[in-house]
Formats: C-alpha cells, sequence, structure tokens
C-alpha cells in the first residue's frame, strides 16, 4: 500500500459551553477526514478536559465489528510499509473500508486468509483498558515470530507483575504485565506498543524505561490512531533515544497538534440512562467450554478474590502468533453457536472494559447486523448538541470490583432488537445485578450475558 500525499489542514471544535479543540493536522498518511476517525466529547476529568471518541474503535461509540476489526489492521499496514514491504491492497481500498461495512468484512477476510509475514522476533504490547483489541487486531493480521501481551489493572493474586508502570492522566494510572513465561520480554529486539491515542506520550516512555530496565531491546515502535505530541513532548522521545541508545518509531493515522482554550464547565448535560428499568428477557449462555483457561486469580481493592479462570487467548497473560489459528477456531464455532441464540436482525454485542477484543472477534463472526462497542471506565459528559459524540450514558458498578464506576454510551431507544454482554470472568451472577439494571435501562427487549469462566 503505497503512502499518499500527506494533507495539512486545521479544524475546530465546539465541544461543551465554553470548551474548544483546534486541530493542526500535519501529517495524514492515509488522507483520512476526522469525521471518519472521530467525534469530540468533554471528560469529566480535572486532569485533561476533552476526548476523541473514536468512531473505528468499538469502545464507546457502536460500529460494525468488521471496522473496528480494520482499525488494527491499518496501523499493521502502516508498519509494514515502514520495514519495505507492500500489503495486498491499495490506500482506497482501505479509506472505503472505514465508511462501508461490506468493504470492511471484505478487506479483513482478505488479510486474514492471506496475513502480512514478518521474518525478526517481534512483540506487541496493547495498553488497557482502551486499547487491548486495538493492538490484538493489530497483531492478528501478522504472522512469523510474533508475540502479543496487553498490559492490565487487574491483581493477579500471588503475582508479583513483571514489568509496571504509570499513566498519569488516566482514572486508573497503574498498569501491569502479568507474562506467564518470565523471559517473555527477552527474545524480541522489535517491540511495538499500540495505543489508541498519544497526546503526550508519556505512558508509552514509561514503559519503554520500564522494559529497558528488565532487558534492552534496540527498536520500539509506537503506532496509534492519532498523534498529537507537541513538539517538547517530541523532544522527550529523542532524549530517552540518546539516553538508552535505542530507536522509537512513531506510526498514527493522523498527526497534528493540538490547541485547547475553555471548560465544559459546571454540565448539566444529557441523560445518564433512563431511570425507568426495561423488561427485557434476561438469558444467560456459557461458553467457556470452547476457550482454553489460565488457572491464575484475581484480587480486587477490598481484597475479595475471584477464582475464576482467565482466558488464555485474551493476550492477558502473553500469546504467541502461533495460537491465532487454534483461537480463530474457538471464536468462529463460539460465534456460530451466539448466532444461533439471535432473536433480532439489529443486534448489539458488548464487550466489557479490558475483555474487547475476544467479543469483537465473536461479534464479527455472529452474522448481519451486528454492532460492537464495549463499557469503559471513561466518565463523559452526555450532551444531546448537533454533533457531540456522546448523546447518552448508562453508569453501573463494575462486575470485577464494586468500587470501580463504568459506564457504557450511545444506545438510543429502539434501536437495537437485542443485546449480548460479554463477561470474562464472573463468580456468581449476583455480582452482575448493577450491569444487568444498566442494560435494562436501555429498553432492549432481549438481554443475553455471555458467560466465558471457568471454575478453579
Amino acid at each position: 500500500m503505497a503512502t499518499s500525499q500527506r494533507n495539512k489542514s486545521s479544524h475546530s471544535f465546539q465541544i461543551l459551553n465554553d470548551l474548544e479543540v483546534t486541530v493542526d493536522i500535519t501529517d495524514n498518511p492515509l488522507n483520512l477526514s476526522p469525521a471518519i476517525l472521530f467525534q469530540m466529547a468533554a471528560r469529566i476529568n480535572k486532569k485533561r478536559s476533552f476526548l476523541f471518541v473514536s468512531k473505528i474503535l468499538g469502545k464507546h461509540l457502536p460500529v460494525n465489528p468488521h471496522i473496528a476489526l480494520l482499525g488494527g489492521a491499518s496501523l499493521g499496514s502502516l508498519y509494514y510499509q515502514k520495514l519495505g514491504y507492500q500489503t495486498p491492497f491499495g490506500i482506497s481500498d482501505m479509506v472505503e473500508a472505514f465508511q462501508d461495512s461490506r468493504r470492511a468484512k471484505d478487506l479483513y477476510e482478505l488479510l486474514k486468509h492471506s496475513p502480512l509475514q514478518l521474518y525478526d522476533p517481534t512483540l506487541f504490547i496493547g495498553f488497557a483498558e482502551t486499547a487491548t483489541a486495538l493492538g490484538q487486531s493489530m497483531f492478528d493480521v501478522f504472522r512469523g515470530p510474533i508475540q502479543y501481551l496487553h498490559t492490565t489493572r487487574d491483581f493477579v493474586k500471588g503475582v508479583e507483575p513483571v514489568i509496571s508502570f504509570e499513566e498519569e492522566h488516566s482514572h486508573a494510572t497503574a498498569h501491569r504485565c502479568y507474562p506467564l513465561d518470565e523471559d517473555f520480554f527477552g527474545g524480541p529486539e522489535s517491540i511495538v506498543l499500540v495505543d489508541d491515542e498519544i497526546t503526550t506520550g508519556k505512558t508509552a516512555l514509561n514503559i519503554i524505561r520500564a522494559l529497558h530496565r528488565r532487558r534492552s531491546h534496540s527498536n520500539y515502535v509506537l503506532a496509534s490512531f492519532l498523534d498529537w505530541r507537541s513538539e517538547a513532548d517530541i523532544d522527550k522521545f529523542a532524549q530517552l533515544e540518546r539516553e538508552l541508545g535505542i530507536t522509537i518509531t512513531c506510526l498514527s493515522l493522523m498527526k497534528g497538534k493540538i490547541h485547547v482554550t475553555g471548560s465544559p464547565g459546571e454540565c448539566e448535560t444529557g441523560e445518564l440512562g433512563p431511570s425507568v428499568l426495561g423488561k427485557g428477557r434476561v438469558e444467560h449462555l456459557f461458553v467457556g467450554g470452547y476457550f482454553e483457561h489460565i488457572s491464575h486469580k484475581s484480587v480486587d481493592s477490598s481484597g475479595e478474590e475471584n477464582p475464576m479462570h482467565y482466558l488464555k487467548a485474551t493476550g492477558r497473560f502473553g500469546v504467541a502468533g502461533s495460537y491465532i489459528p487454534i483461537m480463530d477456531e474457538q471464536i468462529m464455532k463460539c460465534g456460530h453457536y451466539l448466532q444461533s441464540k439471535r432473536k433480532g436482525k439489529r443486534t448489539l454485542c458488548m464487550g466489557s472494559g479490558e475483555f474487547m477484543y475476544i467479543p469483537m472477534r465473536i461479534a464479527a463472526a455472529m452474522g448481519e447486523g451486528i454492532s460492537y462497542q464495549s463499557s469503559t471506565r471513561s466518565p463523559i459528559y452526555p450532551y444531546t448538541g448537533e454533533g457531540y459524540a456522546i448523546q447518552n450514558g448508562f453508569p453501573f458498578a463494575s462486575h470485577e470490583d464494586s468500587t470501580i464506576p463504568n459506564f457504557f454510551y450511545n444506545i438510543q431507544t429502539d434501536e437495537y432488537d437485542e443485546i449480548f454482554v460479554f463477561v470474562e470472568r464472573v463468580n456468581n451472577l449476583a455480582v452482575l445485578s448493577s450491569y444487568l439494571e444498566a442494560v435494562q435501562r436501555t429498553s432492549i427487549p432481549n438481554i443475553h450475558f455471555v458467560h466465558f469462566a471457568k471454575e478453579a
């Protein structure tokens, strides 16, 4: 895929009250309109007042799952080009696919049948929680001596993280890495760090330092949809390169500078979910038998233990490229089973927190008429104004830790016939009460909770 001219442009977004963000785009390798990639919203966060809400990530906004999977593939294609190889499709194919779900499906299936070959050992790392699926969908279009791991907010009982680092601007700042093999970071010279957005790059610098303390690597790549680093931020990357004697390459679908004025103020905005519960039919489906598990347990912030096993295929504990065909078979079998349980033609599939990629892949295997999104820790102001990204929100207490507020967004009345909610590890159905109540407020008539747990 040859690189197109990198058009420069400027765009201003009046977000909420007097909060305004101006974006000066300096690099746009796919020549994408910002309207294809994101909308804007105001964050409920004193550290950062705004949010680029991705339209291709499958997190805060519902999207066709093939488009979300293609997001990671697009970063994979940029990386492949950077290595000097050609992809079996052109720029126009990728741009069309982001706007046409049928084209996205065709292009994604092309990559699955003809993956991109890497020859040097390469480790892909996705950042929790937002980029766990993005990182794995980038990893998934390659074959060769490759591995994938995503960072996690979880506390794994009885296991010390091999690497831990901080993300300063996030609501949950601690990242931990728990590869099963303690020498997991010992092999590859190239490490690809994957995030949906780079604002300052501090998170990437922090993990590079942590990785380098563990074992020195020569080449780091930072891949993201959006790169908004200032010149001062970019200089910090150059400083770290000189300090550690490494190379850091940054790849993105859109790069530029942002200028922020004003604030969202004290907002009395849209609904945090209707107050009336729907009366939808609730069904629990158990699909753990389709998958392999890892026998670690977690502990929440109050010390409560969850004894249910994790899925192996998520990459939370590391997964090799050789496991991709096995994972594909597990996903397809589970997807076909859940497709047989569908009761409507307009179906929403929802991942939960970090548990995004496996649900996204399953959603893509469940037939036509599927939208996909995920719950999140990010509190965002909902507002019903024209062009604003988040129209409504549904808060609930996390089923993984009841002290942590979670949310999902932008489900309109009468939009869906049914919803499949994917939960990786639920010890007992009682912990789902808050999540279920939030889902019932959507008034979706058929509710399916899909469980992947395997009891210890």
